[in-house]
């Protein structure tokens, strides 16, 4: 009884060793699904998250999050502009409908159909369903991806021809010049 303890104490204790290895990184594929899952869920359902929280670095690339960060300093400026003015009344400039996607009311549902990866960049090909009015709509939105330093980052999303803009950083752009 004695060698069996023994043969299970050494047992035990190399089993435990073992999970302190270091865990090999996600591939980049299940880093990208993790980045596309991180955007819908946490912007996909309402702008509100836009406007209440800082825009994180380990979602968007410099260059978007850069462009995000101009088109909600100008929608919040003219809020505020439109709240000291004579007419407080009136609506200000704010994000409207879905911003990260094709249709002005959103999803109800998406899923990731494919994932390209060329050196440093990616296309994730996502269709979408918004099935709350009929009939139901569907349509594809591709997010582009680069791969930085720090990891993956969302670039762009290119929008369905259902949408009224070519793409989000258009979408943005064209929101700033809206507002001077």
């Amino acid at each position: 009884m004695k060698k069996f303890f023994l043969f299970l104490g050494i047992f035990l204790f190399f089993a435990s060793c073992k999970k302190n290895e270091p865990q090999p990184a996600l591939s980049s594929e299940a880093a990208i699904h993790g980045k596309v899952n991180e955007l819908y869920t946490q912007y996909g359902k309402s702008n509100e998250a836009i406007y209440s929280q800082p825009i994180p670095d380990s979602l968007f690339s410099s260059d978007l999050k850069k462009v995000l960060d101009e088109a909600i300093h100008a929608s919040k400026a003219d809020i505020e502009k439109v709240k000291n003015s004579d007419h407080p009344d009136e609506k200000p400039l704010i994000f409207e409908g879905a911003i990260f996607s094709s249709l002005y009311e959103g999803f109800t549902d998406y899923k990731i159909k494919s994932v390209k990866i060329q050196d440093k960049t990616a296309e994730a090909l996502l269709a979408f369903e918004y099935n709350s009015s009929t009939p139901k709509e569907t349509w594809m939105d591709t997010v582009h991806l680069i791969n930085t330093e720090k990891g993956w980052r969302i670039d762009n999303v290119t929008f369905d021809k259902i949408g009224n803009s070519k793409d989000l950083k258009a979408r943005l752009t064209e929101f700033v010049e809206s507002t001077k």
